[in-house]
């Protein structure tokens, strides 16, 4: 029971030293393995070690992906390819139906692009259409945030969904993407619904908005938008070599000394498949000049720095609760509780709620969680997957006024405060109940 009482202070550390103090994840993170460590009579001469192989080894597993991703996704930001992707969305799905549109926009923007970032870029969008089509501006707003959120939260190569799988040790990120975009579909459906919902019931300031902004401003900002084929190869083609690398592992393993395989297997790692989408991203890249070759990436190098820390340091956090035992003893205790794969999603939610970072709440749950997938019996590829999936669930669990997101979305959407919570937040804890039954019921058919 003391080696649960530690892990229960710590985790109680986190949260306060990140919602409460404000310290950075990587310090808490940091603070935290060290006082485990200490608490549980490791060897002093071991401790560091154990966390810098823990820190070293996440960062070589899924360091340069993360890199890549996040400078693929502020090319597509810079050059205007979301805009673009947005419009093309909104040509098929049909101004008939602009909240579903809004949705699919979200849902896929946010596979490279940050939530708020996503929503900034698109708000401009979002605001010509409810103008324009005289449509609930709080639907559009709560469709487009939980669209985002929706990727966000379960789709590699999204930062917080990559990181997850690689502190749980999953051997096949494709399979992980295949089940994140099948999840995640019905997971921004109940956002969908639940924005249609609130639109009949809730205003915003954008309900009466008048023409105070042209659509011209997103070509003055942008100038000429790149072809619809540009601005969708960086995100879907690394998708599709990924989870074609998965198929083909699962179908033809029987050849893996082919050159067919080995092909499709190297063209599919996940390092490789986003090195191909940044090679395809550089299409998007007006001029070959400093501003953008130095300049964009620079950026994206630089935005990937802190996910690159927070991520090194859950490593760091896993590998001394890994080495502590406390993984083993929690793991046989929550067995007796027959929770199974709830016990992610639980652990995930609160963190969420109270910290308000999902991407902190997937990397410091995936680090708790490493140690007790035997025990839980979620041990198999299969088991990780759904693990992964259900930290994403308990991740956008709730999404309020601690949640930077939160704010973006009511201020941008003219929403007050009480508005955005029966609205917005409400909309993300349908979204993770409705996406941890989908895991349970994945679960009880594929485990």
């Amino acid at each position: 029971m003391m080696l649960v009482f530690i892990l229960l202070v710590a985790v109680a550390f986190i949260v306060i030293a990140t919602s409460k103090l404000k310290l950075h994840p990587f310090i808490a993170l940091l603070i935290a393995a060290y006082g485990i460590a200490i608490s549980v009579g490791m060897a002093y001469m071991e401790i560091a070690s154990t966390i810098t192989k823990g820190f070293g080894g996440i960062l070589a597993y899924i360091g340069v992906v993360i890199v890549l991703g996040t400078i693929i996704g502020v090319i597509l930001e810079k050059s205007g390819a979301a805009i673009k992707m947005a419009d093309v969305i909104l040509k098929v799905v049909g101004k008939k139906r602009p909240v579903l549109a809004m949705s699919v926009i979200g849902y896929i923007v946010s596979v490279p692009v940050f939530c708020d970032s996503g929503f900034v870029i698109l708000n401009a969008l979002k605001r010509s259409m409810v103008r324009q089509l005289k449509v609930s501006g709080v639907a559009m707003s709560v469709a487009l945030a939980t669209g985002l959120f929706a990727t966000h939260t379960l789709v590699p190569p999204t930062p917080g969904p990559i990181a997850a799988a690689g502190n749980l040790m999953v051997d096949n990120l494709g399979l992980v993407i295949i089940f994140g975009i099948s999840i995640s579909i019905i997971t921004m459906l109940a956002g969908y619904f639940w924005a249609v919902r609130s639109g009949k019931i809730y205003t915003s300031g954008e309900d009466s908005l008048v023409d105070l902004e042209k659509d011209t401003e997103v070509l003055e900002k942008y100038g000429e938008l790149p072809s619809a084929f540009k601005s969708f190869a960086p995100i879907f083609i690394p998708i599709l070599l990924m989870a074609t690398a998965s198929i083909v592992k699962l179908s033809f393993g029987h050849m893996s000394d082919s050159a067919f395989y080995k092909l499709f297997i190297f063209l599919g790692n996940p390092t490789n498949a986003l090195f191909i989408g940044l090679l395809f991203a550089t299409m998007l890249l007006p001029k070959f000049d400093e501003e953008r070759l130095s300049g964009w990436i620079g950026e994206g190098i630089k935005n990937a720095g802190e996910i690159l820390i927070i991520t090194g340091a859950g490593g760091a956090l896993g590998a001394v609760l890994k080495a502590s035992g406390i993984g083993t003893y929690l793991g046989d205790a929550l067995q007796t509780l027959s929770l199974g794969i709830f016990v992610p999603f639980i652990i995930s939610a609160a963190l969420k709620s109270a910290q308000g970072s999902s991407t902190t709440a997937l990397v410091v749950t995936s680090t708790i969680m490493y140690p007790l997938l035997a025990n839980l019996g979620l041990d198999s590829e299969m088991g990780k997957v759904l693990t992964v999936m259900a930290i994403g669930a308990g991740a956008m669990t709730v999404s309020h006024a601690n949640d930077s997101f939160f704010w973006v979305v009511s201020r941008f959407s003219q929403m007050d405060v009480a508005t955005a919570y029966k609205s917005y937040t409400m909309a993300t804890l349908v979204q993770g109940l409705v996406t941890i039954l989908i895991v349970y019921i994945l679960a009880g058919i594929l485990l």
